[in-house]
C-alpha cells in the first residue's frame, strides 16, 4: 500500500493514513509554510497549512506522504541531515511528479 494505490484510486486517503499510522491536522502556519511532518511516538503527525486552497492542501498532503514513504524522517537523527534538507524537498516533489505521470 503506498501513495501510488491512493492516486490510482485504489485506496482512499484514510485507508494510506491508517496504514502509515498518520493523521493530518490543519493549523495556522505562517504564509511560507505549506506544510511539515513529525514523528512522535510511533505516530506521524502530518501539519498542514490551513489558508491553503484545496488543490495545495491536497498537494502538500501528498508531498509529506511523499517524506514518510521515502523514509525521510528516519534520516533526522544525523548529523548529515541538516545539509541534505533541499535535497529530500526536492526527492519527495520529484517523486509526487514521477507517480502523477505513470497514473
Amino acid at each position: 500500500m503506498n501513495i501510488y494505490n491512493l492516486l490510482k484510486g485504489e485506496i482512499s486517503q484514510k485507508e494510506l493514513l491508517n496504514y502509515y499510522n498518520a493523521n493530518i491536522t490543519y493549523e495556522q502556519l505562517p504564509n511560507k509554510i505549506d506544510g511539515f511532518v513529525f514523528q512522535f511516538k510511533g505516530i506521524f503527525n502530518i501539519i498542514i497549512n490551513n489558508d491553503l486552497s484545496y488543490y495545495k492542501k491536497r498537494k502538500t498532503i501528498l508531498h509529506e506522504l511523499a517524506h514518510i514513504e521515502l523514509n525521510h524522517l528516519g534520516q533526522i537523527n544525523s548529523d548529515m541531515f541538516k545539509f541534505k534538507i533541499n535535497q529530500y524537498e526536492d526527492e519527495a516533489d520529484m517523486y509526487i511528479k514521477y507517480l502523477l505521470e505513470d497514473k
